[in-house]
């Protein structure tokens, strides 16, 4: 009971100006593993032809990689990088033609019922958001670093 009475000590965490808390790191990481992970399981468990299921995963790839290729090429351009315009445009195409396929897919596969559809384009939504979210968080945590040596 004694304890109880104490005052707790917090031991602050010392972060860098502009990096984002271990918490939100943390949350970024886990929402993509989560995601990443529904995503595989939920394919390896689908009722479907393999060819598909490597249609589905090859959509999931292209994404991630276009989603994070366009969010370095944007934070590149807004903190004033070079950045080119076709690597720019190249890279809103990307993420469109990946969504695209993912949207396609889903509408004509007749193989899956509708809730599973909705299970796969939730799962792509959720990694793709959480790549981007993990990029930010790991490019904000370095250039803490930076500023500070």
């Amino acid at each position: 009971m004694e304890d109880m009475d104490k005052p707790r000590i917090r031991v602050k965490v010392e972060r860098k100006e502009g990096e984002p808390t271990a918490a939100f790191k943390g949350a970024s990481w886990a929402a993509l593993i989560i995601g990443a992970s529904a995503y595989a399981i939920g394919l390896f468990n689908a009722s479907m032809e393999l060819n598909e299921k490597g249609y589905y995963f090859a959509v999931l790839v292209f994404g991630l990689y276009a989603a994070v290729s366009l969010q370095k090429a944007v934070r590149d351009r807004d903190e004033g990088i070079p950045v080119t315009s076709i690597y720019y445009g190249i890279s809103w195409f990307a993420l469109i033609v990946a969504i695209s396929l993912m949207g396609i897919g889903l509408y004509n596969a007749g193989s899956i019922i509708l809730s599973e559809k909705g299970f796969f384009g939730m799962a792509f939504v959720l990694t793709l958001f959480a790549a981007i979210t993990v990029q930010k968080n790991v490019r904000d945590t370095q250039r803490a670093r930076d500023i500070e040596e």
